[in-house]
């Protein structure tokens, strides 16, 4: 493909002088700038956190916009093009499959409504966040800033954005379950209905109620394919097939984990809230840090960087943090072959060759993902519903003063579904779940479902269905993707969902939290190192005396032999073996539910077959590790690799400067410290993409991490400035005062508005 030849070496070097030229050297620096209403400045702190001090409230949405674009904007180029299914008019044909399924999955309803749906002002902050990006691609566009080197790489130029795109793309978010119905399905087709629960834990306990006349045997395997490719990340290399959701062998690697303690528990006067999302590492980090202030509004924290707004942080009054809470939202519906569809073509513009008319096909429940002779299936997605939007919810609770305000504002949030955490400088904490709820009524959401009209979602739940906690007696909430709902929740007229993550992070975690009092922000810091796994604890507590894990404490420490031997034993010969064994020859599955391992080593038998293959599994960790069990470490298997998407396209110094050490990591998907693996290489595939601990009596006191670092820039300093603290379980502080800020400034942005 044309874009992606090597260019000569005097045009990489030109594009890596320091700071790209996209930010120059200098310590101050002024642009012009149309549709700003008054001067504003950017104040770039030591860890190259932007702090926005801004004239009015749209000039911080406005400047916001504009800093993301001056430090992220290959990222959020990238990530609008493959939203609206725009990769192949500067990649070409071998992306035309990717722009049809991303296509398929964009919100396509009332605009009038979904703008309402944000609150009175949503859609004036999206249009001036993007015009701050505009803004921004219009002084790249006339060189007065430079061009990002992954532009010149690639040879193609910066679009200008509109409002819209903001919430009409909504394949960033979160899936559910679609994935999870046709793996169940395959599975009981191969093992019966009885196995699969060996292979996803149903919580509260219940029984799959399989939909009338529906098969299981009939679903084709590669029924998701186009799903999957709408949700991979664009890819310049190999195959254009989608990646796994999360690491096949580890539940849940994309989570996180927040909780708050209220001040009876704490060493100070304040409440303490601290949050660490999950998600994939790469480059640059998907979270970006940034405060902003202007009249009425004093707000930092991590949001996306191609989105207006804070969606885990704090303002003056209030902390907030989520993590998600599986509601499902998702149901894969089948019809007859001969189902009357809409269909709409497309011309999807293709570079260096003509443009491709792509046909988009929708059923009255959403896009059609698959055809045979047959029949047809298609996706209904909660996500699709106007006010769906990833993360705008934020909009509302970022400048919310008191619970009240913040349960308010919760309404407006549609997903992705979270457990949102709230701490505020009364003392106050709470908890309470936000997201669209389908209300089901004749299928509980587990398997596909005729598309006849029988089961229908019976439209959506209120906010007031889900459970919530406000200043509880134990003095702190904590959660981690695991089941919260209480034990008398009605789930069979609320079928909220069954399938949440394995439950040891967030036992761990009141494991820690119910014994401590005088809890400080450090306890909390390293609370979020902790790599204890308590599956580990709970498997090899099963094992004979005098086996090399047995009186193993489940510490999944970087330098402990223990924890190579339990990783390489579990994922590549425990886990097989149980499965082979309970589930017979079939290819739906490979992995077994972590809770009902232990469960199952309470049988003798299969005790003796896991004490059996720890052998093998000592065998193969000496032929990885070399013979001396005494040299054995973790993190010589455990690593984590941070890789520019256009590595393999650099050459010489920008080759150099891009590429980042690998690292070796404690931990896994399973310890609070989550460092989710692939068991085939033992690599981290997703961990903590930000960390943050916040005292509400003390706002300068917060701190946080993030990895590389904050600028999506090769020649910025802070491209991979945070990569090392990151990787030794570091942290910085989240500066909130402007004295703080002020001595901690690096650079300053000022930005005028033009005459």
């Amino acid at each position: 493909m044309k874009a992606l030849r090597a260019l000569p070496a005097v045009a990489l070097a030109l594009a890596i002088t320091p700071w790209s030229l996209a930010q120059p050297a200098a310590p101050d620096v002024t642009h012009v700038v149309g549709g700003l209403e008054r001067p504003a400045e950017i104040l770039v702190d030591t860890w190259g956190v932007p702090h926005i001090y801004a004239g009015s409230h749209y000039d911080a949405f406005f400047v916001q916009g504009f800093n993301a674009a001056r430090d992220r904007l290959w990222q959020i180029d990238i990530w609008r093009r493959r939203g609206l299914g725009r990769l192949s008019e500067v990649f070409g044909a071998s992306f035309v499959a990717q722009d049809r399924a991303n296509r398929l999955f964009l919100f396509r309803g009332d605009m009038y409504r979904e703008w309402l749906a944000y609150g009175a002002d949503g859609k004036r902050i999206a249009e001036a966040f993007v015009a701050g990006i505009n803004a921004y691609v219009r002084l790249v566009r006339e060189e007065r800033v430079a061009l990002p080197v992954e532009f010149t790489l690639l040879d193609y130029q910066p679009d200008f954005w509109e409002a819209a795109d903001v919430v009409r793309i909504r394949s960033h978010g979160l899936w559910r379950n679609a994935v999870s119905e046709v793996t169940r399905a395959r599975l009981m087709c191969q093992a019966g209905v009885d196995r699969a629960t060996l292979w996803r834990r149903l919580e509260p306990a219940w029984e799959v109620r399989v939909p009338a006349g529906f098969d299981p045997c009939t679903v084709p395997p590669d029924v998701l394919n186009v799903y999957l490719l709408a949700k991979a990340p664009v890819q310049f290399q190999g195959s254009r097939a989608p990646e796994p959701p999360v690491p096949p062998d580890q539940e849940a690697a994309v989570g996180s984990n927040n909780w708050v303690i209220a001040p009876a528990r704490t060493a100070g006067p304040g409440a303490i809230l601290a949050n660490d999302p999950h998600r994939r590492h790469a480059v640059p980090s998907l979270r970006y840090v940034a405060h902003l202030v202007a009249p009425g509004l004093n707000v930092t924290g991590a949001g996306e960087p191609a989105l207006p707004g804070i969606s885990i942080g704090h303002n003056e009054r209030i902390a907030f943090g989520l993590t998600i809470f599986a509601i499902d939202q998702e149901d894969l519906y089948f019809y007859p072959a001969g189902e009357p569809v809409e269909r709409l073509v497309e011309s999807i513009g293709v570079r260096d060759g003509p443009a491709v008319a792509a046909v988009l096909e929708f059923t009255r429940h959403g896009p059609v993902v698959y055809r045979d002779a047959e029949r047809l299936y298609a996706v209904r997605a909660g996500w699709l519903e106007v006010g769906m939007a990833p993360y705008l919810g934020s909009l509302a609770y970022m400048r919310a003063a008191n619970w009240r305000e913040f349960r308010a504002a919760l309404n407006l949030w549609g997903g992705p579904s979270e457990n949102q955490v709230y701490a505020d400088v009364d003392g106050n904490i709470g908890y309470k779940p936000a997201g669209l709820f389908p209300r089901r009524t004749w299928h509980d959401g587990l398997l596909p479902v005729p598309g006849d009209g029988r089961y229908e979602w019976q439209g959506f739940f209120d906010m007031d269905a889900l459970p919530e906690e406000y200043n509880p007696e134990r003095g702190f909430i904590a959660t981690a993707n695991a089941n919260t709902l209480p034990s008398d929740f009605p789930v069979e007229t609320r079928r909220v969902g069954f399938e949440w993550a394995s439950p040891w992070r967030q036992r761990r975690l009141v494991e820690v939290l119910a014994e401590t009092d005088g809890h400080s922000v450090a306890d909390s810091l390293a609370l979020q190192r902790d790599y204890r796994s308590l599956l580990a604890r709970a498997v090899t507590d099963t094992l004979p005396e005098g086996t090399f894990l047995q009186g193993w404490d489940g510490a999944m420490d970087p330098h402990s032999p223990q924890a190579a031997v339990f990783s390489v034993w579990y994922y590549r010969h425990l886990v097989p073996a149980l499965a082979d064994r309970l589930l017979g020859e079939q290819d739906a599955v490979t992995t077994l539910d972590s809770q009902a391992v232990p469960e199952l080593l309470r049988d003798p038998e299969l005790r003796d077959l896991a004490a059996g293959t720890l052998q093998a599994a000592l065998d193969e960790t000496a032929a990885l590790l070399g013979a001396d069990r005494d040299a054995w470490r973790w993190d010589a298997l455990h690593r984590t690799d941070f890789e520019h998407p256009l590595l393999h396209l650099a050459e010489g110094d920008l080759r150099e400067r891009i590429q980042m050490a690998s690292l070796g990591r404690g931990g896994s998907g399973h310890t609070v410290n989550n460092t989710a693996f692939d068991a085939r290489d033992f690599g981290v595939r997703a961990g903590a993409s930000w960390r943050m601990v916040v005292d509400t009596a003390n706002w300068d006191a917060a701190r946080m991490t993030n990895a590389p670092g904050q600028s999506g820039d090769p020649g910025s300093p802070f491209y991979d400035s945070l990569l090392e603290d990151w990787a030794a379980d570091e942290s910085f502080p989240l500066l909130f005062s402007r004295k703080a800020v002020e001595a901690h400034t690096e650079l300053r942005i000022r930005l005028v508005p033009a005459s």
